[in-house]
């Protein structure tokens, strides 16, 4: 059987606050803004794809080296309230990983931000030779402005985790 994927081209989601999403992903992660727009109720076509009745958003796409993000806000239909403290055992997308080069310093730049995250990240788990290259990764799971968990890591040269 013939496969089709050509890969990841982009994940999405939606939020109540569009310009505090894009301090996240662009301010924050340094994503390139690549397109915004938006639609007023009534395009057939639309809700359609989302399978909304009289849908309306505000949405932009930017993309992160490798991969691009969709953020939608919704103004119709409303989101009913969501547990910004969901816990990542229940079924479903749980997190989002983004590998950084110095997750410490990735780490306290969000930490000014206001961002949350479960725990530091352990750099025990990252070892460095006497001619300076760097083995291992670290991770940890943090909350963006709405509760969606995502992980930072740094990986270098390990045998359990490819870098992309």
């Amino acid at each position: 059987m013939r496969r089709h994927l050509q890969g990841v081209h982009h994940f999405s989601l939606s939020v109540p606050d569009i310009d505090l999403a894009r301090r996240f992903y662009v301010d924050l992660l340094g994503a390139e803004e690549i397109t915004a727009t938006q639609w007023e109720p009534g395009n057939a076509w639309i809700d359609a794809i989302v399978g909304l009745e009289g849908s309306a958003a505000k949405s932009f796409m930017a993309r992160l080296k490798n991969v691009q993000v969709e953020v939608f806000e919704y103004t119709s239909p409303l989101s009913p309230p969501v547990d910004p403290h969901r816990p990542v055992n229940v079924n479903g997308y749980t997190h989002v990983g983004f590998q950084v080069d110095d997750i410490q310093a990735v780490y306290e730049a969000m930490l000014e931000a206001g961002l949350t995250f479960h725990t530091a990240p352990d750099l025990s788990t990252i070892h460095v030779d006497e001619d300076g290259r760097k083995t291992g990764f670290a991770a940890t799971y943090g909350r963006d402005y709405f509760g969606n968990v995502f992980e930072i890591m740094e990986i270098h040269q390990d045998d359990n985790i490819r870098p992309i």
